[in-house]
């Protein structure tokens, strides 16, 4: 009997940026494992040796943990796709798993269990419903995806699986004992990313690109800078000019490029906006995506170069809504909650 493939999704490290996508991979850590395939193919033998490995973990995240080695080893299999959520980039990343399981020592990432993918597709957070979003941001490191089955594999013309057809399916099951910490942590990070994700789908609904221009400049207004927008033709790519004097003259003088996208900005519009700056002049080019590595790069070398991707642009928004005028916080009404900060 032919098995049904199982849709999975997977977390990594922000840290690990395009590495597994470039690779055909996905990951797990737990480097001072080892090689976890040499490890007996039983959960609770895997319990044990996590304990002895690492004595300061809490006794609650030990079943999770072990449960998803067991299930990255033995559940997972070829054929089987995998939707993985990329921090650094807001990417939603979906391939299949073709390969088996491989270890890598001295990973640079310490997530040195690896097994192969084939990767289909690389989408915008915004393509995908509020409910799928929410559903590939489980607090587990691997775990079957069941409600968004459809919506993910459309994305890459993939045949809706039997199962699929959003019958609300159970939580993903954790072993009794799962660490409480560790689902706190999921539920802020998931506020978090939620309300990351409204302020981005309202602003490309509500606001044509020569508007985000504007909207732009009044941030940076909130931040204390003098703006002008440029016209809307034959700005060699600046949308907006700050300072922070009245009248412009004196330096830093900031040349904005605003690009309206939640798609990953490359290196060439990052050099056009560089070959607009003069003396005492920097740069700052902001997106509601992501930016290539060689963009990233760039900015690194070049000290008047700054970039603002879809996650900052959120942390400045949120960090200035209180200045905002009324137009754009009717356009994204938010209201302040707390949520548990375990980090500190």
């Amino acid at each position: 009997m032919t098995r049904t493939p199982v849709v999975w999704g997977v977390h990594m490290g922000a840290h690990v940026a395009e590495r597994p996508i470039e690779g055909g991979y996905v990951a797990i850590g737990w480097d001072r494992l080892g090689d976890v395939s040499k490890l007996p193919p039983d959960r609770d033998a895997i319990k044990k040796e996590m304990a002895r490995v690492f004595p300061e973990k809490k006794a609650g995240a030990i079943p999770v943990d072990a449960g998803t080695i067991y299930k990255f080893l033995h559940a997972v299999q070829d054929g089987d796709y995998v939707v993985y959520p990329s921090k650094s980039d807001r990417l939603v990343n979906i391939g299949r798993f073709e390969g088996s399981y491989r270890y890598v020592e001295g990973d640079q990432d310490e997530y040195p269990n690896r097994r192969p993918v084939v990767w289909l597709g690389h989408f915008p957070r915004s393509d995908f419903s509020q409910s799928a979003l929410h559903e590939i941001g489980s607090f587990l490191t691997l775990f079957q995806v069941k409600r968004h089955v459809g919506e993910f594999l459309a994305k890459v013309g993939g045949v809706e699986l039997p199962g699929s057809s959003g019958v609300v399916a159970p939580m993903e099951d954790v072993e009794e004992g799962a660490d409480d910490d560790a689902a706190t942590v999921s539920v802020s990070r998931q506020a978090e990313e939620t309300t990351g994700d409204f302020v981005i789908r309202r602003v490309m609904a509500e606001l044509s690109g020569h508007e985000f221009e504007d909207f732009v400049a009044h941030l940076l207004e909130c931040m204390g800078y003098t703006t002008r927008v440029t016209q809307k033709s034959g700005d060699g790519g600046v949308d907006v000019i700050a300072h922070m004097d009245a009248l412009g003259f004196q330096p830093p003088i900031v040349k904005v490029q605003c690009k309206r996208t939640t798609s990953q900005t490359g290196r060439p519009d990052v050099d056009q906006l560089l070959g607009t700056l003069g003396d005492g002049e920097y740069g700052l080019f902001v997106n509601l995506g992501s930016y290539s590595r060689s963009a990233v790069e760039l900015e690194r070398n070049r000290a008047k170069l700054r970039l603002i991707d879809g996650d900052e642009f959120v942390t400045v928004f949120l960090e200035n809504y209180g200045s905002l005028s009324p137009r754009y916080r009717s356009m994204i009404p938010l209201k302040q909650i707390y949520v548990p900060d375990l980090s500190a």
